[in-house]
């Protein structure tokens, strides 16, 4: 359990720091971080706080659907937003294009590694992926048009009120899938803690 709870907690500081890079890189962002800059440009909150704002809003849309939030879906919540803004607020202007797209893509690995990490410790959805799999149960949609009718929204409003679309919002497209496949078994709590019961196992059996 401890070693879980640091993970989730590393897990979503991380995921919103890779998010904060690519918004630093200026090259176009993933569509919630769209939806969340545009929000940001029109009203002047900072785009961190503004993301913990849309997964409140977000997690509300859970009670028609039926959907129980855990404590990483509020941990989620509560530190994205939160670790974007402390981020964006130390890391200082990019510029040129090869140091835009270095930021970028850095940004998109980090991504992958921290969603490996906060659903490997296994606390719950984030409010986002908890709304998609709510459509798919009350719906009966399939995932994938469940997450890109809602990705799509989110992206076009978002643009339509000043967020950033651009080659940063394809590459997180086409990367963040396979990256995170990699890294999840990687990170995978259980699959950590079954290894280390093999280990002792076959350290009792040798003695």
């Amino acid at each position: 359990m401890p070693r879980r709870i640091v993970q989730l907690l590393v897990g979503l500081f991380l995921y919103g720091a890779g998010c904060a890079l690519t918004v630093e890189a200026g090259l176009g962002v993933d569509p919630w971080t769209v939806f969340a800059q545009g929000l940001s440009v029109r009203t002047g909150i900072g785009i961190g706080w503004i993301t913990n704002i849309v997964g409140f809003f977000v997690l509300l849309l859970w009670i028609p659907l039926r959907q129980k939030p855990g404590i990483g879906t509020i941990a989620n919540i509560l530190l994205v937003g939160t670790s974007m803004q402390i981020v964006l607020a130390v890391v200082p202007p990019v510029s040129g294009f090869a140091a835009q797209l270095a930021t970028l893509l850095g940004g998109i690995v980090l991504v992958a590694v921290a969603s490996g990490l906060y659903i490997g410790a296994h606390f719950g959805p984030g409010p986002r992926d908890g709304l998609m799999t709510g459509m798919n149960a009350r719906l009966g949609w399939p995932i994938w048009v469940c997450r890109a009718f809602v990705e799509i929204s989110v992206l076009l409003v978002g643009w339509l009120l000043g967020g950033t679309v651009g080659i940063g919002t394809v590459l997180f497209a086409v990367l963040i899938g396979p990256l995170v496949h990699i890294a999840l078994p990687l990170l995978d709590a259980r699959n950590a803690g079954a290894r280390q019961g093999r280990r002792i196992g076959v350290t009792r059996a040798t003695r």
